[in-house]
């Protein structure tokens, strides 16, 4: 096999130039890619090229970090080995706590799963992400005409177009901070990693941990509200961007809302809902248990189906912490986005408490 000589850039702005250069050099990264055409319209898409484009003569892979994260020293080291483990693959590093690709890092993590395949159906979150040389060659053909101004939106469409999504690592190493956004996603609020994990923890979980590639159907919450995710969605005519309320796509899982419901009466934790819903709302509390409660079935079906026999024997105490990580913010990344700046400590201690109770119960929804 050919060795791994990975080569790095960081697309930057230039209102954000020294922080990028900060982040750079903390973590060891090759040079700065910049905005070319700062003041024109925003667009991630126009600096991702040039962060492509900056692949180094000598590199296997080509690692692309945005300046608005913070991660580890030895960062190049964990990405390294990582691509050592799968050099044929678009390695993200990085996930969203919310919306579709994070639900799916967060079942995955409860099923004892270190890295998912990426849905087809939404964004990549290209916060950190390394592709072999000549993928990134690919993708900068791709999209070098494209109009599409979002790097992460044109990401999904080339990895659908040759037939195989991205890895996401399950465990974090990368976070995102700050709210503000050059590319206008600010209305989506605080947006953190899915999975927060330090770098001894990740090590041994992105080199042995077993790789989700089903997901079947998946449970995600958006603006305070659960969903599914239904198996194929994205053949669907608007590639599966629509979103389906979990009560309407109960017929097309094998649940009914009825099993739900009576799930719901008999075991959510009367006096936890009733202290989330004093500082959420009783409607939010509901759904965020019942959300929990289908990731809890879900990532049974998963375990069962899919996890090698002993996958967890040698990660088992990082893979503990995973989990709690995952499920700690479960909560903060269901409220709305305008809410979750109320989410202090206590109320994710609260949280994390209430959803633990719903996955627990998860496997009550199998078929008995």
């Amino acid at each position: 096999m050919t060795a791994v000589r990975i080569s790095s850039a960081v697309m930057t702005h230039p209102v954000r130039k020294a922080q990028a250069e900060e982040l750079a050099e903390r973590l060891g990264l090759g040079g700065l890619a910049l905005d070319p055409d700062p003041d024109g319209p925003p667009s991630a898409l126009r600096t991702a090229l040039v962060a492509w484009a900056a692949a180094a003569p000598y590199a296997s892979h080509h690692l692309v970090v945005q300046d608005d994260v913070s991660g580890p020293d030895i960062l190049l080291d964990l990405v390294s080995k990582a691509v050592s483990r799968f050099p044929d693959e678009a390695l993200v590093f990085y996930t969203n706590w919310h919306a579709r690709n994070g639900s799916a890092s967060r079942l995955a993590a409860l099923a004892g799963a270190a890295w998912v395949r990426a849905v087809p159906d939404e964004f990549t979150p290209s916060l950190g992400v390394c592709l072999p040389v000549g993928v990134a060659a690919e993708f900068r053909e791709y999209a070098r005409d494209s109009v599409e101004r979002h790097d992460d939106e044109l990401l999904t469409r080339f990895f659908r177009s040759r037939g195989r999504m991205g890895l996401l690592a399950v465990p974090n190493v990368l976070e995102h901070i700050g709210t503000s956004s050059i590319n206008g996603h600010a209305t989506q609020g605080i947006r953190l990693a899915v999975c927060p994990t330090d770098a001894e923890d990740a090590e041994p979980l992105l080199r042995d941990g077993w790789v989700l590639e089903d997901l079947d159907w998946l449970p995600y919450m958006r603006y305070g509200e659960g969903y599914v995710r239904l198996a194929g969605q994205e053949n669907d005519p608007d590639g599966g961007r629509g979103h389906h309320r979990w009560q309407d796509a109960l017929p097309r899982i094998g649940l009914t809302e009825e099993r739900v419901r009576d799930t719901v009466a008999e075991r959510m934790p009367v006096d936890l809902a009733a202290d989330v819903a004093r500082v959420f709302g009783a409607g939010f509390a509901q759904e965020l248990w019942i959300h929990c409660l289908m990731l809890g079935r879900q990532a049974t079906v998963a375990l069962d189906r899919h996890a090698p026999e002993g996958a967890r024997s040698t990660t088992a105490p990082a893979h503990g912490r995973l989990m709690e990580a995952a499920v700690s913010t479960v909560g903060p990344a269901g409220l709305p986005p305008e809410r979750r700046p109320e989410a202090g400590p206590a109320q994710k201690r609260l949280m994390t408490e209430f959803a633990w109770s719903a996955i627990r119960c998860g496997k009550l929804l199998l078929d008995r």
